[in-house]
């Protein structure tokens, strides 16, 4: 259920959640791969210019920042080059225009900078972004206007100079970052951000993250590198910011950790997920922020750097994608009347609940099977004595007043991607609060706390909305009121706790997709949801938990309209892979 508030451990396991951030799992935060076969080979070089207007020079153009640009003198005979630093097969080229652009041009090539060769000319020009298809070989590459298109130079955001031969294209490169020693100018180690440490970006957890420190004040610059183990080439780097991001920040490589070279340059830096595709050779990679976005300082949950050599640790494989045609868990609760859920599936949960609740869930004493294909856990207003609750506005007595039950399949069944069903029949009436839902195993695995786990509701209900429920993915930079979710309400204003309905979610490595009643209520794309929320953190096991609380943040208390007992009843669970 949709957490607003840290769900409630068992046991000694309470214990284990206070330090649960010194835990981390091998969970994926798989960058999305480019589909373009080319490599990226003139970013970050050398650049030279005929000549430059004002601030606009010539490396501008192969900064990769579309906020920045060459611009020429206001003449037909203009260049721009990059010196690639050695003889490079050229396959494509990338002309990204301001509105300044050459009707005429030629594309050359040259190996000592001096006598050049046409590989591509045309007297069209249509200026905007022009992707072109070539075929030449050379260590120099020259853009030459021969005619304008405007009263204006020449003005290119971007020039970009890729090679199709002799290294790894975008996505068959490897994660050349996991596991690797990093470094940092501060780090933040508090109540906070505990054990903020450099090498928490490079984990490939994205739960985990890296900090600078708050100790005299967040201040600029800041910085975070990692030592890869041997020379690489890099040609992709991706950044997991938390909400304390950089604005302006630079990427550099160095063969020794103390001389840099910049590959990547920007000062409209977005935020969230950042997937920079580069050209860069060096062991030591290097992400040296200079202008913060907020008034905090700088936090990435993952710092990824992409490409071939270096001395990578094979990162633990990810789970298969399900295909949903296999069944691997189904209780159908065909039980006699009376008989508690099966022990083999389901595990009672005992004690006061979280969220301000007001029941307390009793072991299968609220939970049977009602002899006709049903679960029924019941909440009943019914005092536990010695036990302690929120006061109970009906009662005023800080003894639970009443009894309900909570189960789950931790420990029986627990699984990564599939497609969950269950057929429910809610509870109602103002303060209840029925849900189906799963949450990361780590939450008793490693002692770690919510919502650094995950929490996947499939269906909540509260009995102050009669005819809606509602999906919703928490998350550590989106949970509780700020969930990433969506309701979903019955035709005609129709009453969820009078009838059965069906509560899925299909779930693999690229998203989710939520139905009621076949219905698709929700959509999650895994990178949009990177590129806007935060962190996926659904790429390790989860298990299921059903439960019909009282009382809560969100319901809020029962009042004089609710009636006792209400019985939340479900027909089946089931789960596909």
């Amino acid at each position: 259920m949709e957490a607003r508030g840290t769900p409630r451990l068992r046991g000694a396991l309470a214990v284990m959640a206070a330090v649960a951030l010194l835990f981390t799992l091998s969970v994926a935060l798989a960058p999305e791969r480019a589909a373009a076969a080319a490599r990226l080979v003139s970013q970050g070089k050398p650049a030279t210019a005929s000549s430059t207007e004002a601030l606009f020079t010539a490396p501008s153009a192969v900064d990769g920042d579309t906020s920045t640009r060459w611009s020429s003198a206001f003449t037909d005979d203009e260049w721009i080059r990059v010196d690639l630093g050695a003889s490079t097969s050229i396959g494509q080229v990338v002309l990204n225009w301001e509105a300044a652009y050459a009707k005429g041009y030629r594309l050359e090539v040259s190996d000592n900078g001096t006598d050049w060769r046409t590989i591509h000319s045309t007297t069209t020009g249509p200026g905007g972004v022009e992707t072109l298809t070539v075929s030449g070989t050379g260590r120099y590459v020259r853009m030459h206007g021969t005619e304008r298109a405007t009263p204006w130079g020449y003005s290119l955001h971007e020039f970009q100079i890729y090679t199709t031969t002799g290294g790894t294209a975008p996505g068959d490169d490897v994660l050349l970052s996991y596991g690797k020693t990093g470094s940092a100018s501060t780090s933040q180690h508090d109540g906070t951000c505990w054990e903020c440490s450099p090498e928490k970006a490079f984990d490939r957890d994205p739960a985990s993250r890296w900090a600078t420190s708050p100790e005299g004040g967040w201040t600029d610059p800041g910085w975070i590198a990692v030592d890869l183990g041997a020379r690489a080439e890099i040609d992709r780097v991706v950044l997991q910011w938390d909400p304390a991001y950089a604005r302006a920040y630079r990427i550099e490589v160095s063969d020794n950790g103390t001389d840099w070279t910049v590959i990547h340059e920007t000062t409209t830096g977005t935020g969230f997920k950042e997937t920079l595709n580069v050209s860069g050779t060096g062991r030591h990679v290097r992400l040296y922020a200079t202008q913060r976005s907020g008034e905090y300082g700088y936090s990435l949950w993952e710092f990824q750097v992409w490409g071939t050599g270096g001395a990578p640790v094979p990162a633990p494989p990810l789970p298969a994608d399900p295909t949903y045609d296999r069944l691997v868990f189904s209780d159908e609760f065909n039980g006699p009347a009376g008989t508690a859920p099966d022990p083999a599936k389901w595990v009672p949960e005992t004690g006061t609940g979280p969220n301000n609740e007001l029941e307390y869930y009793t072991n299968n004493k609220n939970a049977a099977q009602d002899g006709n294909g049903s679960l029924v856990l019941e909440a009943r207003r019914e005092e536990t004595p010695g036990s302690a609750c929120p006061p109970d506005p009906l009662s005023g007595s800080t003894t639970c007043q009443y009894t309900s039950a909570r189960l789950n399949t931790y420990g029986k069944f627990q699984f990564t991607y599939g497609r969950v069903e269950a057929r429910i029949k809610v509870s109602g009436t103002q303060g209840l609060w029925p849900a189906f839902w799963m949450l990361g195993a780590d939450y008793f695995d490693q002692g770690r706390p919510w919502p650094y786990t995950g929490e996947i509701d499939i269906m909540e209900h509260v009995g102050k909305e009669p005819n809606t429920t509602y999906s919703t993915l928490h998350a550590p930079a989106y949970n509780g009121a700020a969930g990433y979710g969506a309701p979903y309400s019955l035709p005609g204003g129709a009453n969820f706790a009078d009838d059965f309905h069906t509560f899925a979610v299909d779930w693999n490595s690229e998203g989710m997709t939520f139905r009621v009643d076949g219905n698709v209520t929700h959509t999650v794309d895994r990178e949009e949801l990177e590129s806007t929320r935060g962190p996926w953190v659904f790429d390790h096991d989860f298990f299921l938990i059903l439960n019909n609380a009282v009382g809560g943040d969100w319901p809020g208390p029962p009042d004089a309209t609710t009636r006792f007992p209400q019985k939340m009843s479900i027909d089946y669970v089931k789960v596909w892979q």
